[in-house]
């Protein structure tokens, strides 16, 4: 893996968790902040996926808690806070990187799938925040990171319930963020664009061709890696960060700014 952007020891001493932390960008960043010596709770629903992410992010020497668990159900979301408060005494950071999503059009959309992504990304993000946050405000601060999209604020085609779902994250992210700084707890998002490497490409651009029409459309020509995502994810969390809270780092290769402006005679001339 790409090696982290900031300096070694960064967060030595510090207790992180990321939901969704047993594959993809959950797991590029949880091993990054391992990498920078936090310590780690990563959760999820597949106890398996995450027992073989917890394996490999012991190599870095760090302690790792597994975490088995449904974000959409807030008893377990405090049961697990609970033990990580029990098995470390602290919690300075959390992600929120549990999501689903999949490719629909908006008036065939079931009211179960409406549910099964809305509860994820919405319900659970908020529910594993204020549990969280519950305990940073008596213990003087921390960072929250929260993974958004893009359609959140832009729009897009055959996607309506997740950019509804991460459209309220940005809002209560931002609520947050003028509420919670009194409390020296910093709140942010951090919006990927299409990631190689991912869950969410292979589900939302699953033929070559969709993946070729993605890539194309973006102006650094590529999709993002896995590592960029995480160092930016570690940046935002760290103390360098310190007087950022409520911003929304895009990171999508600057796909969103030129939307819907370039066409296909364009990429013809271009190519």
């Amino acid at each position: 893996m790409q090696q982290p952007m900031l300096p070694e020891g960064t967060f030595t001493g510090r207790v992180a968790i990321v939901t969704g932390g047993g594959s993809g960008i959950g797991f590029s960043i949880a091993h990054t902040l391992a990498s920078l010596g936090a310590r780690l709770v990563i959760a999820g629903r597949r106890e398996l996926v995450l027992e073989d992410a917890a394996t490999e992010l012991r190599k870095t020497g760090v302690e790792v808690l597994v975490q088995a668990m449904d974000v959409r159900n807030p008893e377990q979301v405090q049961r697990m806070v609970d033990e990580t408060q029990q098995r470390f005494g602290r919690v300075d950071m959390l992600v929120n990187c549990a999501a689903g999503n999949f490719r629909v059009q908006a008036e065939d959309l079931s009211v179960n799938g409406w549910r099964a992504v809305t509860d994820i990304v919405l319900d659970g993000t908020w529910f594993c925040t204020q549990t969280v946050g519950r305990l940073m405000i008596p213990a003087g601060g921390g960072a929250i990171l929260n993974i958004g999209t893009v359609g959140a604020f832009h729009g897009g085609p055959l996607a309506v319930h997740s950019a509804c779902a991460k459209a309220g994250v940005l809002a209560m992210s931002r609520t947050l963020a003028t509420e919670w700084g009194r409390h020296k707890i910093r709140v942010n998002v951090l919006t990927p664009g299409a990631t190689a490497d991912t869950g969410a490409v292979t589900q939302l651009f699953p033929t070559s061709e969709d993946q070729r029409r993605i890539t194309a459309s973006v102006p650094l020509g590529r999709l993002a890696e896995r590592a960029e995502i995480a160092n930016a994810a570690a940046f935002l969390l760290s103390d360098y960060a310190s007087y950022i809270t409520g911003d929304n780092l895009v990171m999508d290769g600057g796909k969103w700014l030129g939307r819907g402006h370039l066409g296909s005679s364009f990429e013809q001339r271009s190519s």
